[in-house]
C-alpha cells in the first residue's frame, strides 16, 4: 500500500499510520457573477470519479470471469486478472472524451505489481507519464496531485510483485471534463479539511495474551497493546482467545492485564474457545476479571450503540443456543441506527489454519437479513479482510464485509487454503485494527507493531 500525496513524493504508512489520504474537493462560490475556486483546483468542474462504467481493454485476462471491465465496475468484489506469469501488463479505460485528471486509486488483489506507471493518452498511442511505482508493496495505491489531460488512462506493469499476474479490484480515476489545469489567480476563499459526521475511531483484535510479559522479547501482546494504547481510539474491541491457553483467572492477571489491561475500562469483549477451557469452568477466568464490562446486559453476549452505528457483541461457543439466536434477532428488531456491525470469535470465511466454520453461517444470514455492514472475527491467526459477499459466499455490493484480526499476540498461523473473495492476506506480522467510522461508511488500516500499515481497505458505504 502507497498512499501518494504528490506524483513524486511518497508518504508512507510508517508516517501515516492508519489514515488515508485527505482529497480538498473544489469548492464553488458564485458571488455577484464572479466564481471562487480552491486554489489546488482549477476552472469550474469539480473532481469526481469518471472511469465507472467506461469502456476498459486490457494487453490479457486470465480468464472470462476476470476481464478489463471489472475494475471499472465500482464493485469490490470483482476484479480484473492478467495471465500470470508474463511481463509487461497492462489495463486502459476510455473515458469517453479528453479529461484533467488529478487523482488515480487502484486498489490491488494479491497479485500486484512491484514496479508500474500510470499513464494518460489523448490517442491511445502516444502516453505521458502521470506517476511511477518502483517499491509496491500492493493494498492501495491512491495517487493524489496529479495533472495530466488525455481521455485514455492505463496502468503499465513492468515488474510483478508475485510469481503470479496483475490482478486489480477497482482503479478509480478522478477528474472533471472542464475548465483548465492552470490556477488563476482570482482571490480565495480559505478551506479547511472537515472531519466526517459523526466520525469516531476503534482498535480491535483477537487472540491475544500468550503466557509472556515484555521481559521477553519476544512477547507479542505488550507490543499490540503498546500500539493500541498508542492510536487512542473511542473504544477497544477484542474478537476471543483473550487469554492462552486456559483463560484462568490467575493467567488473565498475570498476563492479559498487564498489557491489554492497561485499558480494560475502555474494552468490549468477546470470548474465544480458549476462554471455555478454564478447570474452573466455561467463561469462568473470563467472566471475572472482565465482570459487567463483558456481561454488561446479564449474558456473554450483548450490544451497544456510538454514533450511528449499531454493535453487536456475540459468543460463537454458543451460536447453538436459541437464547442467543433469539436474542439477536429482538436486538436487530429494535435498532434504530443506519450502520451494524457484529463482531465475535470464529470465521464463517477464512483462508487460516482452521478455515471456514460453518457454525457462524445461521448468525450470518439473520444479520444479512438486517442488512449488515461488518462482522470481524478472530480465531485464526492472521489478518485477512474479504469482499462483500452473503452467507453462501457469493460475492454481492449488497453483502457483508468480513475481517479476521487474529494477529494480537497469539503464535501466527499459516495461509493455508485461499477463499473466494479473500482480498487481502498477512501472516506473521503482528498488529491491530484500526476502523474508521462515519454516519454513513467506514474503512480501516491493518497496523503492524512496527508503526506500519501493512493494508488499507477500500471505503465502504453503510447499507
Amino acid at each position: 500500500m502507497r498512499l501518494h500525496p504528490q506524483p513524486s513524493h511518497r508518504l508512507t504508512g510508517a508516517t501515516r499510520p492508519g489514515t488515508v489520504g485527505i482529497v480538498l474537493a473544489a469548492v464553488l462560490l458564485l458571488v455577484g457573477g464572479l466564481l471562487l475556486v480552491a486554489p489546488d483546483r482549477a476552472g469550474a468542474a469539480v473532481d469526481t470519479v469518471i472511469s465507472t462504467g467506461k469502456p476498459a481493454t486490457a494487453s490479457s485476462v486470465e480468464g472470462s470471469s476476470y476481464g478489463a471491465q471489472n475494475a471499472f465496475d465500482g464493485n469490490p468484489a470483482t476484479r480484473w486478472a492478467s495471465v500470470e506469469g508474463k511481463d509487461p501488463q497492462w489495463i486502459r479505460v476510455d473515458l469517453g472524451a479528453s479529461a484533467n485528471v488529478t487523482r488515480v486509486s487502484l486498489n490491488w488483489e494479491a497479485a500486484y505489481a512491484k514496479t508500474y506507471r500510470v499513464e494518460v493518452s489523448d490517442d491511445g498511442t502516444t502516453w505521458t507519464r502521470l506517476a511511477n511505482e518502483t517499491a509496491g508493496n500492493g493494498g492501495t495505491d491512491d495517487w493524489t496531485g496529479l495533472s495530466g489531460k488525455g481521455r485514455y488512462l492505463r496502468v503499465y506493469g513492468t515488474a510483478r510483485g508475485t510469481s503470479y499476474g496483475y490482478s486489480l479490484y477497482g482503479v478509480e480515476v478522478y477528474g472533471n471534463f472542464g475548465g483548465t489545469t492552470t490556477p488563476t489567480p482570482t482571490p480565495t476563499p480559505t478551506t479547511t479539511p472537515t472531519t466526517p459526521t459523526g466520525a469516531f475511531t476503534v482498535v480491535a483484535a483477537g487472540d491475544i495474551a500468550a503466557q509472556c510479559t515484555a521481559s521477553d522479547s519476544a512477547c507479542a501482546h505488550p507490543k499490540t497493546a503498546a500500539l493500541a494504547q498508542q492510536l487512542n481510539p473511542k473504544f477497544y474491541l477484542t474478537m476471543g482467545d483473550n487469554q492462552y491457553d486456559d483463560a484462568r483467572i490467575s493467567d488473565y492477571r498475570a498476563y492479559y492485564d498487564k498489557s491489554w489491561g492497561a485499558f480494560k475500562a475502555k474494552t468490549h469483549p468477546v470470548p474465544g474457545n480458549h476462554e471455555t477451557y478454564d478447570p474452573a469452568g466455561s467463561l469462568a477466568g473470563y467472566k471475572e476479571y472482565f465482570g459487567a464490562i463483558a456481561y454488561p446486559q446479564g449474558k456473554s453476549y450483548y450490544s451497544f450503540d456510538e454514533g450511528n452505528w449499531h454493535f453487536i457483541a456475540l459468543d460463537s461457543n454458543s451460536f447453538d443456543q436459541t437464547a442467543q439466536i433469539d436474542w439477536l434477532k429482538a436486538d436487530l428488531a429494535k435498532n434504530a441506527k443506519s450502520c451494524i456491525a457484529a463482531y465475535w470469535h470464529h470465521p464463517l470465511y477464512s483462508s487460516g489454519g482452521h478455515g471456514n466454520d460453518p457454525v457462524s453461517k445461521p448468525v450470518w444470514k439473520i444479520l444479512y437479513a438486517a442488512k449488515a455492514d461488518l462482522i470481524l472475527n478472530g480465531h485464526d491467526h492472521h489478518y485477512e479482510r474479504f469482499a462483500p459477499q452473503d452467507p453462501d459466499g457469493k460475492a454481492t455490493s449488497s453483502g457483508i464485509v468480513e475481517i479476521v484480526g487474529g494477529m494480537g499476540g497469539a503464535e501466527p498461523y499459516a495461509i493455508e487454503t485461499v477463499q473466494p473473495n479473500s482480498q487481502k492476506r498477512i501472516s506473521g506480522q503482528y498488529g491491530v485494527l484500526k476502523l474508521d467510522f462515519t454516519d454513513s461508511g467506514y474503512g480501516w488500516t491493518y497496523v503492524g507493531t512496527d508503526g506500519q500499515v501493512k493494508d488499507t481497505s477500500p471505503k465502504y458505504s453503510c447499507h
